[in-house]
């Protein structure tokens, strides 16, 4: 039984998963998750406006022939399914059912607990969204992804290699690649666009296989700046100082490589573990650039090349460290959800509705009575709450004011009252804001002007200024005492007036709501008996529908509580105030007026 109820609960009432839908005239999505966890064991974090790569088959994705052509209906959002991401379509088959994309995740990722995306698609009247230049960061100027026979810059610098004899195969880190047999090379022109100078900082990276030994297969060179692999090792050589690679590589699979310039030295990078640092010798490097030989066409690699880069920017290692595990070919950092609809979806809000559906008339007829109970305990908790906020406030106005009074002045701040005050003092929830002129709503005034009142009745004023004695007996002013402690008591009472609904409130609504869940619970188990059908789906429906009036009256007494606490607290502080009061003006009496 307590296990049924408490599936049922989850099936009703726990909020649901999904976002609102991006856009309607999209009909599919999927969730796309970054495993935070694989992340956190490596030390690494999600990179701000980092490149994710999405790679779809048959074994994540089965929908391919939903697609608009070409993919041009596929669209990237942020997790809070509002943000569009930029994106970039290097390769999609519908055929044989693949997909390589790139998308530049949020800047806010590095701080989610749970990073992750939505890919929309199912819309066959949308327009082209690829945006391979859009993708990097102003800092990058150089990325060959090597995904057509000629190599093209995907940047949106354009810098277009000048010469490229290199062969194109399947099977790249990301999609296809560039190969070389050790005399073709890929060579770039000396540009202004894609200076290395040291100021500012700069990264050469690059995929990189070998299915044999090299001699010393050059993988990039320029000027006096060297990689290159040497026998299975990578090697780097700045201006004929060598730094080589504890470890080597493995033959047939593929290794992030990468140097990172700045003024504190040139950093060595393999899979985004740093080798070492070599000092800074020279300013920059401004000559030609030549990737899979070196510059004058020798020492030529034998092996392949995906994913060349340049940036204008020294990339940290965590940033290193994230591409390695994002992009290698047997990445499995991200991971995917099921594909959904609207529809298959429902929201928090539908799954409520259709259990409310469910709720009994003895259920209804309990929500409604704690739904008058949750309307008459916010009147309540609001008025006054607002009446003795006011009270509090304007007795600090009538205290400053009072002490600055001398015992002589001590009647100076009295007024009579108003029909209007009568008529306010009368009101069960307003009693407390009497107009009083510039004191409203003061208690302490209150307590004040009986006090006064009760002095001027035992001057004897009526006999003349020369035969009055400004005298009062001690018993007289203890008789100014009681009469202010009996409007002190009655200033309480109406402080606390109404406040017993509170605790009906917070008493009877969870025992309300109990009683419909009860009986929904027996009516539920009823028709189960009299049909003779026992399984989670003719029960969870009854069971979340008997639960919701737990629900109501939780809903009923929960702010109740808090309120009646707050209210509380205040009359309290009001009460107080009110005591100390009556003490401070009986001692000024005394001294005025005593024998």
């Amino acid at each position: 039984m307590k296990r049924i109820v408490l599936l049922a609960w989850a099936l009703a009432f726990l909020p649901g998963l999904a976002h609102a839908w991006w856009n309607d005239d999209w009909g599919y999505r999927k969730k796309i998750s970054i495993d935070a966890q694989q992340l956190q064991q490596q030390g690494v974090k999600p990179v701000a406006e980092g490149l994710a790569v999405i790679r779809l088959h048959t074994g994540n994705f089965a929908y391919f022939m939903d697609l608009a052509e070409q993919g041009k209906d596929l669209r990237f959002i942020a997790a809070d399914d509002k943000t569009p991401l930029k994106f970039y379509i290097e390769k999609i088959d519908p055929i044989n059912e693949m997909a390589i994309i790139w998308v530049k995740l949020p800047n806010d990722i590095a701080n989610a607990a749970e990073p992750s995306l939505w890919m929309y698609y199912g819309n066959a009247t949308a327009v082209e969204a690829s945006d391979a230049g859009g993708i990097f960061d102003v800092a990058q100027v150089v990325d060959y992804h090597f995904n057509a026979d000629t190599v093209v810059d995907a940047t949106a610098y354009a810098n277009q290699p000048a010469t490229a004899n290199n062969s194109r195969i399947e099977g790249g880190a990301i999609g296809d690649a560039a190969a070389f047999d050790g005399s073709q090379s890929v060579t770039i022109a000396a540009s202004p666009a894609i200076q290395m100078a040291d100021n500012f900082g700069w990264t050469v990276s690059v995929w990189v296989k070998i299915d044999q030994a090299q001699a010393e297969g050059v993988v990039f060179e320029r000027d006096g700046l060297m990689l290159s692999v040497r026998g299975q090792t990578p090697v780097l050589n700045v201006n004929r100082k060598e730094l080589a690679s504890p470890t080597d590589m493995n033959l047939a699979a593929w290794h992030l490589l990468a140097v990172t310039g700045s003024q504190e030295g040139f950093s060595f990078y393999v899979d985004g573990k740093q080798i070492g640092v070599l000092a800074p010798s020279v300013p920059g490097f401004q000559g030609d650039i030549s990737i899979g030989a070196s510059v004058d066409g020798s020492r030529g690699l034998i092996g392949a090349i995906d994913e060349f880069g340049i940036a204008k920017a020294a990339r940290d290692q965590n940033t290193l460290a994230f591409n390695t595990l994002m992009q290698g070919q047997t990445s499995a950092l991200l991971t995917y959800g099921e594909d959904s609809t609207p529809d298959s979806e429902g929201g928090g809000e539908s799954r409520i509705m259709a259990t409310l559906s469910d709720v009994t008339l003895d259920g209804w007829v309990i929500i409604g009575l704690l739904a008058v109970m949750f309307v008459v305990s916010w009147i309540i908790m609001l008025v006054k709450s607002l009446v003795i906020n006011k009270n509090i406030a304007e007795n600090r106005k009538f205290e400053d004011a009072f002490q600055k009074l001398n015992a002589a002045e001590m009647t100076q701040l009295n007024r009579q009252m108003t029909e209007d005050d009568e008529d306010l003092d009368a009101s069960p929830l307003l009693a407390m804001t009497g107009s009083h002129g510039q004191f409203a709503g003061s208690s302490l005034y209150r307590l004040y002007h009986v006090g006064v009142e009760e002095v001027n009745r035992r001057l004897a004023k009526s006999v003349g200024a020369d035969a009055a004695e400004p005298n009062i007996s001690d018993k007289a002013i203890n008789t100014v005492r009681a009469a202010m402690e009996s409007i002190l008591v009655r200033e309480v009472q109406k402080l606390n007036n109404q406040m017993v609904l509170l605790t009906i409130a917070i008493s009877g609504g969870p025992f309300l709501g109990l009683l419909g869940t009860v009986l929904g619970v027996m009516i539920t188990f009823g028709d189960i008996a009299a049909s003779g059908e026992v399984n989670v789906n003719a029960i969870a429906p009854g069971i979340a529908a008997a639960l919701a009036t737990t629900v109501a009256g939780l809903l009923v007494a929960i702010p109740a509580l808090f309120g009646y606490s707050y209210i509380a607290s205040r009359i309290k502080l009001v009460t107080a105030d009110m005591y100390i009061f009556v003490d401070e003006f009986t001692a000024k009496l005394s001294e005025r007026y005593g024998d």
